[in-house]
């Protein structure tokens, strides 16, 4: 079922049934309300200037601000200003006039609240960290030929994915194919250099530790790549004979874990560039892809953004002072072991028909020893596409 946060909206109703007024203060047009317990919103003059809504300064079918920034006055100031049927008028000492829907204005509100919720809807959602024991409860499961059908299981399915970073998508045919399908319904593959889909199986004289029978660590896939893959779709068309388990842990409780107990290890993951590398020869073609991050990536807010683990694919090279180094591989010890820790560490058979569905951002994967014939087939998706689409369904909906 899609959900969607009404408080702004719930703001902006009830904010349109008060009567307002207008004025000046300082470097701001200040909106009031409540005569009795007067309520302001205030909006910087150098914004809206810059946000005028008349043909001349915005295009509204490329939803694009069109102003020349050269030609721009950052220093214009109301000369006058008025309130009248839900629109709040201004005329400029740079003699432009600009008219904005009061409603427009409330929805871009500078307050804390109107700030908060707009992150709530348009942001990237919260995320909720799990641990082994909590596996079976958060895991969800969604049917593939609804998700194709329906707009709402479609979001739901984003949506679990987003906030649990996995979910298990089932009944698709037992046919290579079905992940291009499901992409269709979010955006488009994404290409990598082993093309758009991938099939996992056991190839002799292979470059690709994947692509043995053997048992595969747990990794985050392409963490050598800049702009990595941001969800992994694993379909199951052949299941083994024997063995052959997938592996997940969910980094965001692991160093959540280790910044609570020690806060020194943390910073020590999250503050040492480790360099990503492969080099490889795939369908003719030779690649050396290098990317410098951390283990644990954070944001400018103090957010994990970005997790990357590869032991096959972290480089030789160690580009850190001397006198760093053992306090570094002391960190990547503790990450490791928590990692494949009973406690966070799950084991899932994924059954033909099945697509494991995962954040390759967060959560590391990995797979047991198999025997017999297996086959997988994968493919990325962007997280810049899958949240542009619930925005979409979200502006549909509500």
């Amino acid at each position: 079922m899609l959900r969607y946060s009404s408080r702004l909206c719930d703001l902006v109703r009830s904010s349109m049934r008060s009567i307002w007024t207008v004025s000046t203060c300082e470097h701001n047009l200040c909106l009031s309300h409540d005569q009795d317990d007067p309520q302001y919103l205030k909006f910087p003059f150098v914004w809206l200037r810059d946000n005028c809504q008349c043909p001349k300064c915005f295009h509204p079918p490329s939803n694009s601000r069109v102003i020349h920034i050269q030609q721009f006055n950052f220093d214009a100031v109301p000369k006058k200003t008025e309130i009248s049927e839900n629109h709040v008028h201004i005329e400029w000492t740079d003699k432009h006039v600009s008219d904005y829907p009061l409603s427009w204005l409330i929805e871009r509100q500078f307050t804390e609240i109107g700030r908060k919720t707009w992150k709530e809807n348009y942001g990237r959602r919260k995320q909720l960290s799990w641990t082994a024991k909590d596996f079976s409860r958060i895991l969800k499961t969604f049917k593939f030929n609804k998700i194709l059908e329906n707009d709402n299981e479609l979001y739901d399915w984003l949506e679990v994915l987003a906030a649990r970073g996995v979910a298990i998508v089932e009944g698709a045919a037992l046919k290579e194919g079905e992940v291009t399908k499901l992409a269709d319904r979010v955006a488009f593959l994404k290409k990598t250099q082993y093309g758009e889909v991938f099939r996992v199986e056991a190839k002799p004289d292979t470059t690709n530790v994947a692509y043995l029978n053997g048992p595969l660590q747990l990794h985050t896939d392409l963490p050598y790549y800049e702009y990595k893959p941001g969800v992994n779709l694993l379909h199951c068309i052949i299941k083994a004979e024997e063995g052959g388990e997938n592996q997940l842990s969910d980094c965001l409780a692991v160093a959540k874990a280790i910044k609570s107990t020690n806060p020194g290890t943390y910073s020590i993951l999250k503050d040492t560039p480790v360099i990503w590398s492969d080099l490889c020869t795939e369908e003719g073609r030779s690649f050396h892809s290098v990317h410098i991050s951390p283990i644990i990536k954070e944001n400018e807010d103090g957010i994990i953004e970005r997790i990357n683990f590869s032991q096959p694919q972290r480089d030789s090279h160690l580009n850190i002072p001397l006198e760093k180094v053992q306090c570094w591989y002391n960190a990547l010890r503790m990450f490791s072991q928590k990692l494949y820790s009973p406690e966070y560490c799950v084991e899932y058979m994924l059954e033909p028909g099945q697509i494991l569905t995962f954040d390759n951002l967060r959560l590391v994967h990995g797979r047991m020893h198999y025997e017999g014939g297996r086959l997988i087939e994968g493919a990325y998706l962007d997280w810049d596409h899958i949240y542009s689409r619930l925005r979409i369904l979200q502006s549909k909906y509500t």
